[in-house]
């Protein structure tokens, strides 16, 4: 039995007792494409946060006989409080990293999207029937996971011979864009209502590129005053700060028991690098990929 194997063994009926409560998480496993079942992804879980628990403990234990040394009061402190937030931090990333992995998967899809669609369109504009066309996007790996999605309605199609528009409307179902589920259900309806798949993909590849463009030029806009921002706040005032902190040097060496160096070395070893990272993080945030 493998570890998976274990863990549900081990908890598997303490996952089914919380199932409600954890619902959302269950939803997020299949939106996330996480192959493993909700009971499963939750034993493991529990039981890695009682591995670290332990592991933690352990590890304090032997810290505090070898090197720390703490009082005992210190030490009660350090076996209760350091393996219980541990073992929290452990088992909030196995419920967070599903949620994140959805958002990853979303941003793939809508940035891939608009040229998917412009692809699809041209696709189509051949003759070639639906069906075919959702089977060449799946063999374009560069649409990263809008190429999955697509593989998986063939999937539906060839494998469990399900028909078309129900294979469709499954992925649609799942899918963690809510564009991409938009598009799929518009093509549903299309065909349903005996309209010209043509028209509609080159329709929504157009107004799709029409929004990317929009997103872009907004972002460039936007970045222009966050540079101005970073210009201020990150160069210029370091520079002024580091300016003071030299006259301030020379009239009084100390402020509240520290010296004016060591709040230099400060200043230029930590909370300029942090703020320079945490600007550089905010960014990556905001930023339209192309």
């Amino acid at each position: 039995m493998n570890y998976r194997g274990y863990a549900t063994a081990l908890f598997g009926t303490v996952a089914d007792m919380y199932e409600k409560s954890f619902q959302g998480l269950k939803e997020t496993l299949v939106k996330a494409d996480i192959k493993i079942a909700y009971r499963t992804y939750m034993s493991v879980s529990i039981l890695t946060t009682a591995i670290v628990y332990i592991a933690a403990a352990v590890g304090i234990v032997i810290l505090s006989q070898l090197l720390l040394k703490p009082s005992a009061i210190m030490f009660v402190y350090y076996i209760i409080f350091i393996p219980v937030l541990t073992a929290v931090m452990c088992f909030l990333m196995f419920n967070f990293y599903p949620s994140q992995r959805v958002s990853s998967r979303r941003k793939s899809i809508e940035v891939n999207l608009p040229f998917v669609l412009t692809h699809m369109g041209a696709i189509a504009e051949s003759g070639v029937p639906p069906q075919m066309i959702f089977k060449l996007m799946s063999q374009f790996r560069e649409y990263g996971e809008i190429s999955k999605e697509m593989g998986k309605i063939v999937r539906n199609i060839d494998m469990f011979g399900i028909d078309p528009l129900t294979a469709i409307k499954e992925v649609a179902q799942k899918t963690p864009s809510e564009s991409l589920r938009q598009l799929l259900y518009g093509f549903v309806t299309t065909t349903e209502s005996g309209g010209n798949i043509k028209t509609y993909l080159k329709n929504a590849g157009t107004q799709a590129l029409f929004e990317w463009r929009m997103k872009r030029e907004r972002f460039l806009q936007q970045l222009s005053a966050y540079a101005e921002f970073y210009t201020g706040l990150l160069i210029a005032a370091p520079l002024f700060m580091i300016a003071i902190f030299s006259v301030m040097n020379m009239i009084q060496p100390t402020i509240g028991g520290y010296t004016i160096l060591d709040l230099m070395r400060l200043s230029i070893y930590l909370i300029i690098p942090l703020l320079n990272g945490g600007f550089l993080l905010f960014l990556r945030g905001v930023e339209v990929e192309m």
